[in-house]
């Protein structure tokens, strides 16, 4: 359906891969995974048509259509979000405009009917008479109501654009789809939904996603971008590590076979060299030996930072509670709730985008006032916070390591010191140094994961901490929280990250919130029972 052959990427003396060949077959859903910055996005545009490899050619097969997730958030702000939508379907959408100019006209000449009865054939037979129900029908699914799908693209927020955007690749409906991050900014509904729209898919979907939850459930291949080359697995997320750490394992094993092998030839051959008797033995070992060949494991570029959360005074008892809280504000987000949070509890706030998660959040922190209600800490919490938008807590003009530094609990920390939670972190040599400005967004996650560490608190609260980060940081972060000891309160869409931690849910929805004290599976198969009772 599509493949490269022999294509290489090069960004001056840096080699992003090299000499890839790889076909991606017709109604395979392909994960698209390596570490950040080993040129998966890169790839993509290749494959799409936007990018020139340095060397090598992509091949499509005749007739089919390639359609590529756009992730300009701004070229349709004067359009309304329905219509945007139905742009994605360049053939239909050119039928539909030449329609609607010609049925503008009071009357239509002999010549001009004529080419209005063409043109109606061409539009039923392109779908135009469901055009806009199949476009709604998209929007729905990715969270937009209908009461907003003749509003300009202007009205909404980036993460709603990049949802329209998203329904718009989707509306085309092309042979061969590619995906880059397609999950950024959907709440856990909508991403159930897109699981289900993909599985569905005729065609080939390429995707890239560090959504543990998503690879597992849509993907039937995993592609691992990884040594500067790309190898295909069958099966999704899961099934690639297991395979992948047996693989490394099996070459392992081998190797050390091998190697003791080695051993007891080079012993045999240094004793009996000189032996007159032993020589054609000898002989007959070293020739053994020329021959075995030790299988190379090359350094994988995918690298975990090391997190661990170590507070440095105690907890007490009493941790947040809060009485009568209300809020809100061109509606009600929430009202009347009463919280007590204990010492040892790992609680996820889940609800769809837009319903209050990050307000509640930040009530429950203070950081806000409520309506109406009030919350109180107990004495011993020492907070550590991770907000959604990086640019709340960073600062953009100060060097990495200098902003570390304002947050250390004990005067006079070293550079050495400093340098060492930021090694944990992957910053490595100069990169310390880097202004915060220039920080990719996973660069930025990761700092703001080494102040928690080094302020030590007995508390954490992160709003939504995974965007950014890649699947082994991912990972590294899921496994250290869960081996943190105190509370923890999160914001989260990521269904892998929430149902392995979370040992309470509260659901913010319709301007209430359902607090339920167990795990998400738990959760939803209470939904689930109380919905057929």
């Amino acid at each position: 359906m599509i493949a490269v052959a022999d294509m290489s990427m090069k960004f001056g003396q840096q080699t992003l891969f090299e000499n890839v060949s790889v076909k991606f077959k017709a109604g395979a859903r392909y994960g698209l995974i390596g570490a950040n910055g080993s040129g998966k996005s890169t790839f993509l545009r290749i494959l799409a048509g936007q990018l020139q490899g340095t060397t090598g050619e992509v091949a499509v097969d005749k007739d089919c259509q390639v359609g590529f997730l756009k992730q300009d958030h701004y070229q349709y702000e004067d359009e309304t979000i329905l219509d945007t939508v139905c742009m994605g379907n360049e053939k239909l959408w050119a039928i539909h405009k030449d329609r609607e100019y010609l049925y503008s006209g009071i009357d239509l000449t002999a010549e001009e009917e004529e080419r209005a009865n063409h043109i109606e054939s061409l539009f039923g037979d392109a779908g135009g008479y469901t055009m806009e129900a199949d476009a709604a029908r998209l929007l729905v699914g990715l969270g937009i109501p209908e009461e907003k799908h003749h509003m300009p693209m202007s009205t909404l927020t980036g993460g709603f654009k990049l949802r329209v955007l998203l329904a718009q690749v989707l509306f085309f409906n092309p042979d061969i789809l590619l995906l880059d991050e397609p999950t950024n900014h959907l709440d856990i509904g909508s991403i159930d939904w897109l699981c289900g729209f993909l599985k569905n898919h005729r065609g080939t979907v390429i995707v890239i996603s560090h959504n543990r939850y998503f690879l597992n459930e849509v993907c039937t291949h995993i592609a691992d971008l990884d040594y500067q080359e790309i190898r295909l697995f069958t099966g999704n997320y899961d099934a690639f590590m297991t395979a992948n750490a047996l693989a490394l394992e099996r070459i392992r094993r081998e190797n050390q076979k091998k190697e003791d092998r080695i051993a007891d030839l080079k012993e045999f051959i240094n004793r009996f060299s000189a032996n007159a008797s032993k020589a054609r033995q000898a002989t007959s070992r070293q020739k053994e030996l020329e021959k075995i060949q030790l299988e190379e494991i090359k350094p994988s570029s995918r690298v975990s930072p090391f997190i661990r959360f170590k507070p440095a005074t105690r907890l007490g008892e009493k941790v947040i509670q809060c009485v009568g809280l209300s809020k809100e504000y061109d509606r009600v987000l929430f009202s009347d709730l009463n919280l007590t949070i204990g010492p040892e509890e790992k609680v996820a706030i889940i609800g769809a985008n837009g319903a209050g998660k990050t307000t509640l959040l930040k009530t429950l922190l203070k950081a806000l006032e409520p309506g109406v209600g009030d919350v109180v800490h107990g004495e011993t919490v020492n907070l550590s916070y991770f907000p959604q938008d990086a640019s709340e807590v960073l600062g953009m003009e100060d060097h990495a390591i200098d902003w570390l530094a304002r947050f250390s609990p004990n005067e006079g920390i070293s550079e050495m010191e400093l340098r060492s939670f930021l090694g944990k972190m992957l910053f490595s040599g100069d990169e310390v140094y880097k202004p915060v400005k220039v920080l990719s967004g996973g660069e930025k996650a990761r700092l703001i994961l080494a102040r928690m560490m080094l302020e030590a608190g007995n508390v954490l609260v992160l709003d939504e901490p995974t965007n950014h980060l890649d699947l082994e940081s991912i990972e590294a972060l899921n496994y250290a929280l869960s081996l943190f000891p105190n509370t923890v309160l999160f914001v989260s869409h990521d269904r892998e990250f929430i149902g392995s931690l979370a040992t309470r849910i509260l659901e913010i929805a319709d301007g209430r919130v359902t607090d339920f004290p167990g795990t998400l599976a738990e959760y939803e198969d209470y939904k689930k029972r109380r919905g057929r009772g």
